[in-house]
């Protein structure tokens, strides 16, 4: 059995997160409304906007993974795309989140092009980044602990963010609240390229391809293709973050417009993610007592009766949504450990299986899944606001209303419940693994 890894590297492996959720944050809790609010670009094409350039950047992940997997430097494979892309990414936020005086084409044009920019951008750090936590160590728990300790500061960073952004917006706008958004991405940009150098320089790669390896990217493809657990993983994944999103992204259009108090986004956001941070760092200790598919199957089962239960609180019965936002936090908290270290797992499986392993293009293929979720959860949102008649910065119709509350409560309730469904398909229990890791370490030990 290797060495633990040192309490420094694992902590420098989750600055990385905080950093990354800088930018995710932002999208996911202000994005839509910054473009319908602050930017003028109407809700169904705003949506429409994020829907196409989610779902082109998805087919950029497996690119980007094969990429990665080829990659090779004396500082290891994926570890300098952490320096070689920060400062784009930094640049291109700013340009997201800038609003030149066009018309309305112009405007629509300048987002399409903007955005996509920057979720490339991002997608060239981020793929090599989760690939880095399945080399740094072959052990499954500490790869728990690694993610664990990842998302603590991934929660960390989304509750700053939340918390932060609007105060920043407002102060560094000085009443000129484009220019405050502007300003604000430069911030975050800064704060976020200290982190990734910090993660570059305290971190290293332990596990390398098999030796002579030569493959093809469809062969990298092939493989995925063939292998159950993490084709379980992908659709989990794409469910999952439809599930998250919906809430999330309807959380600002929730407090605006049904509780009429929008300042309470600045704490109900950032609730959720400490009792999520909480929740991941219990995951460690969770997986030494409970088989990671069994507690993956009751979070999200819970996951479903909170979300479900939110439908019957009412506006001025803000206690009660604290509580059941709260609640979701630790449920949901060590979901996102517990999946990445499984698919840590899967590249294990793949190589066990097949002689080859491509760990950049396993996450690579599981962010793609994520990103059609967060693409199809902006669609439905579109869908619902441009059904229901949603007029920004306006009174809305009850109808309108009713749409918001079950965007925040039933529909992402059905979503995790076929989470569950899904997860039974799962076949990599803590048996096999064992076995995998056995018989690749024999493997390693005969060349």
């Amino acid at each position: 059995m290797a060495p633990p890894l040192p309490w420094r590297e694992k902590i420098s492996y989750g600055l990385a997160d905080m950093g990354f959720n800088f930018y995710w944050a932002n999208i996911a809790t202000f994005l839509m409304m910054f473009y319908t609010d602050v930017y003028g670009i109407s809700a169904a094409a705003a949506a429409s906007m994020m829907f196409v350039i989610k779902l082109v950047n998805a087919f950029t992940d497996p690119l980007i993974g094969a990429v990665a997997d080829r990659t090779s430097t004396r500082f290891g494979k994926f570890r300098p795309y952490l320096v070689w892309m920060a400062l784009p990414l930094a640049g291109a936020g700013v340009l997201t989140y800038t609003t030149p005086d066009l018309g309305p084409g112009g405007r629509l044009a300048w987002a399409y092009a903007t955005y996509l920019l920057m979720m490339v951008c991002y997608t060239c750090i981020n793929i090599p980044y989760n690939a880095l936590s399945g080399v740094m160590s072959a052990e499954p728990q500490e790869r728990s602990t690694i993610n664990g300790l990842r998302f603590i500061f991934a929660f960390a960073g989304s509750m700053l963010v939340t918390a932060a952004t609007p105060a920043m917006v407002a102060f560094l706008g000085a009443g000129d609240e484009q220019r405050g958004w502007q300003l604000t991405m430069l911030a975050w940009g800064v704060f976020a390229s200290l982190l990734f150098a910090a993660t570059f320089f305290n971190t290293r790669e332990r596990i390398a391809p098999p030796a002579r390896q030569q493959t093809r990217v469809r062969d990298d493809l092939r493989d995925l293709a063939g292998n159950r657990p993490w084709m379980v993983l992908f659709f989990l994944a794409l469910i999952i973050m439809v599930s998250i999103t919906l809430r999330t992204s309807t959380a600002a259009y929730y407090f605006k417009y049904v509780v009429a108090r929008p300042g309470l986004l600045a704490s109900f956001l950032p609730a959720y993610m400490a009792a999520a941070a909480a929740g991941a760092a219990l995951t460690p200790l969770m997986t030494r007592f409970v088989d990671k598919k069994t507690l993956m199957i009751a979070l999200m089962s819970l996951t479903a009766l909170l979300s479900a239960a939110f439908f019957l609180v009412g506006p001025e019965q803000i206690k009660a949504m604290y509580a059941l936002q709260i609640a979701l936090g630790l449920v949901l908290g060590p979901k996102s450990p517990l999946a990445f270290s499984m698919y840590a797992d899967t590249a294990d499986y793949n190589e066990w299986r097949n002689g080859r392993r491509a760990t950049a293009m396993t996450f690579a293929a599981a962010t793609f899944s994520q990103k059609l979720g967060t693409a199809l959860a902006v669609a439905v949102i579109g869908a619902v606001f441009t059904q229901l008649g949603y007029v920004p910065n306006a009174a809305q119709s009850g109808g309108s209303q009713a749409g918001i509350v079950w965007l925040m409560s039933i529909i992402p309730a059905l979503f995790a419940l076929l989470a569950v469904a899904v997860m039974f398909f799962y076949n990599l229990d803590s048996r096999t693994l064992r076995q995998v890791q056995a018989d690749l370490a024999a493997r390693k030990a005969a060349l």
